[in-house]
C-alpha cells in the first residue's frame, strides 16, 4: 500500500469516527432516532355549542380550547374527529381516539371502564320544555311525557334513573340539533341536556325553552383514557396541565368567555 493511499484510509477511518460517536462514545442511533410521535387523536362532536362546534369551519368551544391549551402545554399537536358522541366513545374502546373532548362526564360505571382526569368543569342534567307550556313546571308533570335527549349521553341515564318506573317516555337522537328542533316545534314536550349549554344554546338562538324544576344530578367532566400503558401516560400527563392551567386562570377563562359564567366549580 502506497502512503498516499494510507492516508486516505486512515482519513475516512477517522471521519467514520467522528460521525459514528459523540463525546461520549454512543453510537449515531442515538443521534438521528426520531423524535417521539407528538400527535394527540381526540374526538369531539363539532355540534356540541359552546363546548365544540365549528365556527368558519373551524373546529372551537370550550373543551376544543381547553384541550388545545393542555396539548400546547404537554407539547402535542391535537388531530381532531368528528362525529356523534356514541361514535366518538365506540372510537375510544376501539383505540382509534386517545380520548373524547365533548363534555364527558365522570361516572360511576364509566369509571369501571375508564381511567379519568381530575373534573376540570361541572354540569347539571337540565330538562327544559317549550315556553308556551304551561303545565310543565315540575318533575311530576312530566308524567306521560315524552323528552328528547342525545344517544349514549349520560343525561339520557340520568333521565331513566329520575323516573325508574318509565314514568316519562324517552326519545332519543345521534345529534343534539334533532333532540332540540323537535322540542321547538313541540314534536316532544321537553329535552334534557347540561344546564349551562342549555343557558348558552337558549341565548344564542334565542329559543322559546323554559328549565322545569331543578337539575337531576350535578356531574364532573373529564377526559376518559383507556386502561393500557399509554392511557395512564397520558391521563397523568393531562392532570399535570390541567393543574398548572387551573392555576394560572386560563381554564376558567374560557368557561366565562363560551359561558359567561364559571363551570369549573360545582354549582351551589
Amino acid at each position: 500500500m502506497s502512503i498516499k493511499t494510507l492516508k486516505i484510509s486512515t482519513a475516512l477511518l477517522a471521519t467514520i469516527t467522528l460521525f459514528g460517536c459523540d463525546n461520549g462514545g454512543k453510537s449515531d442511533t442515538a443521534i438521528t432516532a426520531q423524535p417521539e410521535n407528538k400527535i394527540l387523536r381526540i374526538g369531539s362532536t363539532g355540534q356540541s355549542y359552546p363546548n365544540g362546534f365549528k365556527q368558519d369551519g373551524k373546529l372551537v368551544g370550550f373543551d376544543v380550547e381547553t384541550t388545545e391549551a393542555i396539548a400546547k402545554e404537554l407539547g402535542y399537536t391535537v388531530e381532531w374527529t368528528t362525529a356523534e358522541f356514541a361514535g366518538l366513545m365506540g372510537q375510544l374502546d376501539a383505540g382509534r381516539l386517545d380520548t373524547v373532548a365533548n363534555a364527558v362526564a365522570i361516572t360511576e360505571a364509566r369509571k369501571a371502564k375508564y381511567d379519568f382526569t381530575q373534573p376540570y368543569s361541572y354540569y347539571g342534567s337540565q330538562i327544559v320544555t317549550h315556553s308556551d307550556n304551561t303545565s310543565i313546571n315540575t318533575f311530576a308533570d312530566l308524567h306521560g311525557k315524552t323528552i328528547s335527549g342525545v344517544l349514549g349521553s349520560n343525561h339520557i341515564k340520568n333521565l331513566e334513573r329520575q323516573f325508574p318506573n318509565k314514568e316519562v317516555n324517552v326519545k332519543t337522537y345521534e345529534t343534539r340539533d334533532g333532540a332540540m328542533k323537535d322540542l321547538e316545534f313541540k314534536r316532544v314536550d321537553g329535552y334534557i341536556n347540561s344546564k349551562p349549554i342549555l343557558l348558552a344554546e337558549i341565548k344564542r338562538g334565542n329559543l322559546p325553552f323554559k328549565l322545569v324544576d331543578k337539575p337531576l344530578v350535578i356531574e364532573a367532566v373529564g377526559y376518559a383514557f383507556a386502561r393500557n400503558e399509554k392511557g395512564q401516560k397520558l391521563r397523568t400527563e393531562f392532570d399535570q396541565a390541567l393543574t398548572k392551567l387551573k392555576q394560572d386562570g386560563t381554564i376558567k377563562a374560557l368557561s366565562e368567555k363560551y359561558y359567561g359564567a364559571d363551570i369549573t366549580v360545582p354549582e351551589q
